[in-house]
């Protein structure tokens, strides 16, 4: 993981920057709400609101306000954000690949998936 981490941090990012940067540009117009984003990430919702501001200062993430809930507020890629997770994601793709994937079998990343689930799940509930 340390190998990813500092492959990530050559672009000025970190594994948690990353995840928000995937997660928004996989989103309907490229925006969630913080409670919907910090449940995704498995982040405590004030964890997530200082790594948002952290990202707003690089300018890769905005967020608004929900028009339709006043409580709600919307993490919101930014155009800045959108051209850094297309430049990162091949190579963070392909080191992931290199250093994981490549070194499991087939039946070796099933048993992986299988045993992993319950322990998402578990994790998901304490949220």
């Amino acid at each position: 993981m340390h190998r990813l981490d500092r492959e990530l941090q050559e672009h000025a990012l970190s594994v948690n920057d990353y995840e928000i940067l995937v997660n928004l540009s996989e989103s309907p117009d490229r925006r969630l709400r913080m409670s919907d984003l910090a449940d995704a990430t498995i982040q405590s919702r004030s964890r997530l609101s200082h790594q948002i501001s952290r990202m707003e200062a690089k300018g890769l993430v905005v967020r608004e306000d929900c028009r339709d809930d006043r409580r709600g507020t919307f993490a919101v890629l930014t155009d800045e954000g959108w051209q850094t997770i297309q430049r990162v994601a091949p190579d963070h793709v392909s080191s992931v690949r290199e250093h994981f994937i490549d070194r499991l079998t087939d039946d070796q990343l099933k048993l992986l998936d299988d045993a992993y689930e319950p322990i998402v799940e578990h994790l998901k509930k304490l949220r």
